[in-house]
Order: C-alpha cells, then sequence, then structure tokens
C-alpha cells in the first residue's frame, strides 16, 4: 500500500484568526426601554411612562459625563433628576429603584437562540456595556448565553460614546479590528462612535429610527444576524443611508 507524500507546509499554516462579534448590551440584547418603562410605573402609575423615558434619555448622557460615577449612581441621579423635572416625589427607600429592577429586565425572544447560533458558527462573542459588573453578571445570565469578553464601564474608565470600551476590548484579547463587527441599537452610543474609529458596524434598528451613519448592515432585530456575519466579508464597510 502507497503512502501519500506529506507535505510540510499543511501543518505551517498560520491559524486562522478569532472572529470577533461585539455588543453594546441594554437595548440591543436586553429590553432596556421595556424594563426602564415598568420601572419608572411601577413608582409612578399615574404618570405618563413615555413621557419620563423621555427625560431619562435626555438626561442620562449628561450624567454619564462624570465618568466615575459607577452605573448605580447614574441611575438614582437620572431618576432624581427626572422627578425633579417633572414635579413628581421619589418614594421613600426607592432611590436605587431603577439598578434593583435593572436584572429583571429581559432579553429580546431572538437574542439567545442568535448569539447561540453565532457561537456555534465559530465567532467569539463580548459585551461593551455602561453598566455595572454585577449588573452586567445578571443580563448575561438571564440572555443563557456564554461571552468570551465583558467590558463595563470600570474597566473602561468611561461611559460611551467614549472609546474607551472598544480600546479597553482591543487590548485584552489582542483581536483584530479588520476581524471585528460591533452591533448595537444606539446611534449615539455606539454606531456613531463605532464609525468614527472606522469599525464594522451592524445597527440593529428595533425603533425604526433612520441615519446617515455608515454601517456595514441594518437589521430590525437579531434573527438575521448570523446569516449577515457569515456572508458578508469582515472590514468591509459600507454606508447605507
Amino acid at each position: 500500500m502507497s503512502r501519500r507524500g506529506v507535505d510540510g507546509r499543511e501543518y505551517s499554516r498560520p491559524p486562522m484568526p478569532d472572529r470577533w462579534v461585539t455588543f453594546d448590551c441594554y437595548g440591543t440584547l436586553i429590553d432596556w426601554e421595556g424594563g426602564l418603562r415598568s420601572a419608572l410605573t411601577a413608582l409612578w402609575p399615574e404618570a405618563g411612562p413615555d413621557r419620563l423615558l423621555r427625560l431619562h434619555h435626555t438626561v442620562e448622557p449628561r450624567v454619564q459625563e462624570h465618568g466615575e460615577l459607577t452605573y448605580r449612581e447614574v441611575l438614582a441621579r437620572c431618576l432624581a433628576a427626572v422627578s425633579a423635572i417633572d414635579g413628581l416625589r421619589v418614594p421613600e427607600g426607592r432611590d436605587d429603584a431603577l439598578a434593583e429592577s435593572l436584572p429583571s429586565w429581559p432579553p429580546f425572544p431572538e437574542v439567545p437562540g442568535a448569539l447561540a447560533q453565532l457561537r456555534e458558527r465559530g465567532w467569539r462573542l463580548a459585551m461593551l456595556s455602561n453598566t455595572d459588573p454585577d449588573l452586567l453578571a445578571a443580563s448575561v445570565a438571564a440572555i443563557g448565553v456564554p461571552f468570551d469578553a465583558l467590558i463595563t464601564a470600570s474597566e473602561a474608565g468611561s461611559y460611551k460614546p467614549a472609546p474607551g470600551h472598544w480600546e479597553r476590548f482591543f487590548a485584552d484579547t489582542g483581536a483584530a479590528p479588520e476581524h471585528h463587527v460591533h452591533v448595537a441599537a444606539s446611534l449615539f452610543h455606539d454606531v456613531e462612535p463605532a464609525a468614527r474609529m472606522g469599525l464594522e458596524t451592524v445597527w440593529i434598528n428595533r425603533l425604526g429610527e433612520s441615519s446617515s451613519l455608515p454601517r456595514a448592515a441594518e437589521l430590525p432585530d437579531l434573527g438575521g444576524l448570523p446569516e449577515v456575519l457569515d456572508q458578508r466579508p469582515v472590514g468591509q464597510s459600507s454606508s447605507e443611508g
């Protein structure tokens, strides 16, 4: 029986680089608006939850400019600001109501399956979140799919849209930008800063917004993400208005 000759080059090829996909958590994977709306309604059943939610959206970036605050402190200050602006009183002992409710905020229905598919297809997963480590850990447990890296504001030393989360991610993992995609729903916190850094981005446009910011793809949810990432060469961006 003849034996096939062995070509040593087969065994000296460099390994394929890891493919990484990073995610924002709240609003992208976890129903941030639904959870926040429920928490605000529980505090003030008679107030308009949509108005309170808009006020929170307005004040949170300003509070987060103080990068030394924990996210628990950010949520508490936002709650105080919203109550003051709308002439409401925070119930006794409920200053931390938003942070206390956050671990119960659910993932969007399609998220666990989509993330599991990405892992099966060889993608490594990371989370870049503005929250605190213990709060993020509760949300990861609710999603039920393991992540290879978690970067919170405490590790980054800042809140998005500052670039600290991405800088810490690349430093910690050694991931190559050309083999990386960022996936997020927030234009302000994620899509715009990622575009400034020249990073490949998929916008999860859950709210039906419009934007001229450059992105590799735009999806209404994560349902089609595994196919989009596998079909599109990583490192090739486009502008889809």
